[in-house]
């Protein structure tokens, strides 16, 4: 069949304007999956649903520490949003008080957590003050994401950032998540409270990884005391 040159220009814009428009959908940030018809190429693109989070507090957590957590979610676009920490410094360090919650399902895991020893220069095993300022070595309230993993002091530890105005100097006071053997369980029956960390969110080992675990990438830590 021959072509008229106005059929061969028609056909051109035609492939052009196909060609903009794949561009244009490839670029697009929006994540898509195959419509109902599987993988046919024809098929309608739907966008992924985001995840729904759990409207109230599971089971062991304050429902106003855990409404401020997730609100934190929110006011700082946290874009990894199935599971986030929540640590509750009202309650001393001789309890697990550092949550990790799966928001999907709703399943926490309580982990023991040191507080520094700024924040509790008796000693006490309760946090009485926060501080963001260098030299305090004591614990800031407020939101963190967890960043790089790196080999330091204490083994594999994990560095977070802080994204509040309380806890901002989080990364260059070198704040991070890290195992110490004055965090291990142990020190519980011998000394009625955990060993003091510098200002970290210092752990036993295990309970160290499992956080890291389920909390690398991005995800969420928040951190405050209510009463």
């Amino acid at each position: 069949m021959t072509l008229n040159r106005r059929e061969m220009l028609r056909l051109g814009a035609m492939g052009a304007a196909g060609a903009i428009l794949s561009s244009a959908a490839s670029s697009s940030a929006l994540q898509l999956v195959p419509g109902p018809q599987g993988l046919d190429p024809l098929a309608p693109r739907v966008p992924v649903p985001q995840p729904t989070i759990m409207p109230t507090a599971p089971g062991g957590i304050d429902p106003q520490l855990f409404a401020r957590a997730k609100a934190a979610l929110d006011q700082h676009k946290i874009y990894a949003r199935d599971s986030m920490g929540v640590v509750d410094f009202s309650k001393p360090s001789s309890e697990p008080r550092f949550y990790v919650v799966d928001l999907m399902s709703g399943n926490v895991e309580a982990h023991r957590v040191c507080h520094g020893r700024g924040s509790d220069p008796d000693h006490s095993g309760f946090v009485e003050r926060f501080s963001n300022d260098f030299g305090s070595y004591a614990s800031s309230n407020g939101a963190y994401t967890t960043t790089d993993y790196y080999d330091g002091k204490y083994g594999l530890s994990m560095k977070v950032r802080g994204l509040d105005w309380s806890n901002y100097n989080a990364e260059p006071r070198a704040i991070v998540i890290h195992n110490a053997w004055y965090a291990e369980d142990d020190m519980i029956p011998v000394h009625g409270k955990l060993g003091r960390s510098e200002g970290c969110f210092a752990m036993s080992r295990a309970s160290q990884y499992a956080v890291m675990r389920k909390l690398a990438g991005g995800r969420m830590i928040y951190a405050d005391k209510l009463a």
